[in-house]
């Protein structure tokens, strides 16, 4: 058998998930010095995982890096087997049998619950599913988002939250010449949403946005961003935290709020985004569909940059019919991966995979928020998928190598014995090329298809 990993026997890798992460991974084997054949297998018929159904429409620039995620497809090493779900229509043990390798990139899927009353009332939704509708999402685009009401509630002061609140911040004008899904665009024509109350557990001055994407509520046409100064004040701790020259982007977000409440409210605004702190939900109240949530008012406690919110007894009731959970994310398990329900990540140290016991699981890796948990931007799952890769490269000569290993064949098989219709990255450029003419036609940068059939009606 000649070495792996040389032209006659290149490394088999099959990669699960085809958001950042995967593509990251992919780009790492593809430009070793190691000759290596990667097959990225993705749920959707689309790839690009949050880059496509996650950053807000309103972020256009953020979706570049699609670009050179596309220049690593490009590659002849490199291999996009979509609308194949692994664990149901394919398994890891499947996977394994035909690569010698197989890195699970799956993200996040899921949203933190609040651990509250109520919390399952119909108005009570998590960011996620928001998100993915106003992004076209296929699991998502049939949820409806009943925006008759006043008030609208967002829990958590994260990125994600920002964007909620923003989407529901914007005036149609605002979001028309986005990539924002037109039956979301429909919908969000038609708001009656007054109010947007953006509540963080702590303090102002650890609120998880980042610069940029708050000072854009700065920017909003038809919305004050209303801060309240007494809000503002800080405990020691907190200023201590602000001091540090390691903590600038916190420093230049307290700043910002402090900005805002120097403003003068816009009476001609038809609405008002406030940020207010130091607050959780402690029940969501209604009969059957909700109508308020009980906040509790917090206090920290704990050293700097490790302060804690505990709830001091005392509450105030907000009147709202729809609120948002925006409080982190965690990962779902996969068939034949061990998992960690207390994290909601796959248990592994340095990407290589591990049983629950810490012993290393020959063959199996893991990259991006399923290893590591929902934490940091686009880029920073590049460092992540290539401190996995290299792990994999160094293991190399620990592979199976007994056999010549079928790659992408065996999958193929399997999946047409099953009459589980796959496709090819050629494929998903037709569906690319239509959702782009579908938008030149409305001054957007595409229009998406929202339904699998549909993206599969035009291959």
């Amino acid at each position: 058998m000649a070495k792996l990993g040389s032209e006659e026997n290149p490394l088999l890798v099959a990669i699960v998930g085809s958001g950042p992460s995967g593509f990251y991974a992919a780009e790492a084997l593809i430009k070793s010095d190691i000759s290596v054949k990667v097959d990225l297998l993705e749920r959707l018929p689309s790839p690009y995982g949050l880059v496509r159904s996650g950053v807000a429409p309103d972020h256009q620039k953020l979706k570049q890096v699609i670009a050179l995620y596309q220049k690593t497809a490009d590659s002849p090493d490199f291999n996009l087997i979509a609308n194949v779900n692994v664990g149901t229509d394919i398994s890891v043990e499947e996977l394994c049998q035909s690569h010698h390798a197989v890195i699970m990139t799956s993200g996040a899927e899921t949203d933190r619950k609040l651990g509250v009353a109520g919390e399952d009332l119909n108005g009570s939704y998590t960011a996620t599913e928001f998100v993915g509708w106003y992004n076209g999402h296929p699991d998502y685009r049939d949820r409806q988002f009943d925006l008759s009401h006043d008030v609208a509630v967002i829990i958590g002061q994260g990125n994600v939250a920002a964007d909620v609140s923003r989407i529901l911040s914007k005036t149609v004008d605002e979001l028309k010449h986005t990539d924002i899904a037109q039956h979301a665009l429909d919908i969000l024509a038609e708001s009656k949403i007054k109010e947007i109350h953006v509540i963080g557990r702590r303090g102002p001055a650890q609120a998880k946005f980042t610069p940029k994407e708050l000072r854009e509520f700065g920017e909003l046409s038809d919305c004050n961003s209303i801060v309240r100064a007494e809000d503002l004040i800080l405990n020691p701790e907190s200023e201590i935290e602000l001091l540090e020259k390691s903590n600038i982007a916190s420093k230049k977000i307290y700043d910002q709020f402090c900005e805002f409440s120097k403003r003068e409210t816009d009476p001609a605004k038809s609405r008002n985004c406030y940020f207010k702190f130091l607050m959780g939900p402690k029940e969501l109240i209604g009969t059957t569909k909700l109508e308020k949530v009980i906040l509790e008012k917090n206090q920290l406690s704990g050293e700097p940059f490790k302060q804690s919110a505990r709830g001091t007894g005392e509450t105030i009731e907000l009147e709202t019919g729809i609120l948002f959970r925006s409080i982190g994310y965690r990962g779902v398990p996969i068939a034949g991966v061990p998992f960690n329900e207390s994290w909601g990540t796959i248990p592994n140290e340095k990407g290589r995979i591990t049983d629950n016991n810490c012993n290393i699981i020959p063959q199996l890796y893991t990259a991006g928020w399923i290893k590591r948990g929902p934490s940091g931007i686009i880029g920073t799952n590049r460092a992540c998928s290539v401190e996995t890769v290299q792990c994999l490269l160094e293991d190399i000569v620990k592979l199976d190598n007994s056999e010549i290993k079928a790659g992408a064949e065996a999958i193929y098989t399997i999946l047409d014995r099953k009459n589980i219709r796959h496709i090819c990255y050629d494929n998903w450029k037709k569906i690319d090329i239509k959702e782009i003419e579908r938008g030149k036609l409305k001054g957007k940068p595409r229009e998406k298809y929202t339904y699998i059939a549909e993206m599969l009606s035009e291959i």
